[in-house]
């Protein structure tokens, strides 16, 4: 039977290899110096522009995707009748699962056939991407829907994410750090180490001084809880920063031998609440408790 695998922008994958693989999206919205952009994973974000207004002080702020908005996006593939497995941004960072979910009981009520199966991963930026990537691959080799639900239920709190920021104000607005911890922080170099936890939220487990030590930490927390990585693709996601992502990379590679290592920008959406220089690294390792 023929579905669809739908996912939301917080996946940070890019637009053009969701087209590829016939998986829509549902976008976010950034607000930035009085002016609202789609965050549609860089089909139109310019993301360039949107680094250097965070550089010069710019703090952006997020939407997250209204019932309404749901509403209709679903409403599209409902009266195709196409069945829908939806992968969602956690539950643990937005409202946005839960808005999803209402909109599936609103149009129960319009619709006697609604076929939308909603998955709250616990998983945000390329953490979700994986599990997309992951679905994506099942469907090709001819899984159905109920067997790639099955999949993620089962395999969702695998997924590793390990963090690092840069710019501690980023992290102070958002209500992660005090405003004299930050201060504090800016001022020795310190540099947090931040994960995902069972509940699909950011957690602080950690902190060490300069960038060198933060990159050697997140490989160091990787490679210590991967599972079969020779048959893996590890993914990196960077805000602006590259060069410490190639180096993220190198090191992980000096310890473990992987399928594959993917480096793709930090989506808009998220870096937003990191900042500038954000360097994330996400794995099936350990099961989340």
């Amino acid at each position: 039977m023929t579905f669809k695998l739908v996912t939301d922008s917080c996946c940070d994958l890019p637009y053009t290899l969701l087209e590829e693989n016939d998986v829509d999206f549902i976008s976010m919205t950034v607000h930035l110096n009085g002016k609202e952009m789609i965050d549609d994973l860089g089909k139109t974000f310019d993301y360039d522009h949107f680094l250097k207004e965070i550089q010069n002080g710019g703090m952006p702020t997020t939407s997250q995707v209204n019932i309404g908005q749901y509403i209709e996006f679903f409403r599209t593939f409902i009266e195709k009748k196409i069945p829908v497995l939806y992968l969602a941004f956690s539950s643990g960072l937005s409202g946005s699962y839960q808005s999803a979910l209402q909109a599936v009981d609103i149009l129960k009520e319009e619709y006697e056939d609604v076929e939308i199966y909603i998955v709250d991963t616990k998983a945000a930026s390329l953490g979700l991407g994986l599990l997309v990537n992951k679905a994506i691959d099942l469907k090709k080799a001819g899984h159905s829907l109920e067997d790639i639900l099955l999949w993620l239920t089962e395999n969702k709190m695998n997924v590793q994410s390990w963090v690092t920021v840069d710019d501690l104000k980023h992290l102070e607005r958002g209500g992660r750090i005090s405003k004299t911890a930050a201060a504090i922080g800016g001022l020795m170099n310190v540099k947090p180490i931040i994960t995902i936890d069972a509940e699909g939220k950011l957690i602080n487990v950690g902190k060490v001084r300069g960038r060198g030590k933060a990159l050697q930490k997140l490989a160091n927390e990787t490679t210590s809880r991967i599972i079969e990585p020779v048959k893996q693709t590890i993914y990196i996601a960077y805000a602006g920063d590259l060069d410490n992502a190639e180096k993220l990379k190198k090191m992980i590679l000096e310890k473990i031998q992987v399928k594959e290592i993917s480096i793709f920008p930090l989506g808009s959406t998220i870096t937003s609440h990191t900042g500038y220089g954000c360097i994330a690294v996400f794995s099936l390792g350990e099961k989340r408790v």
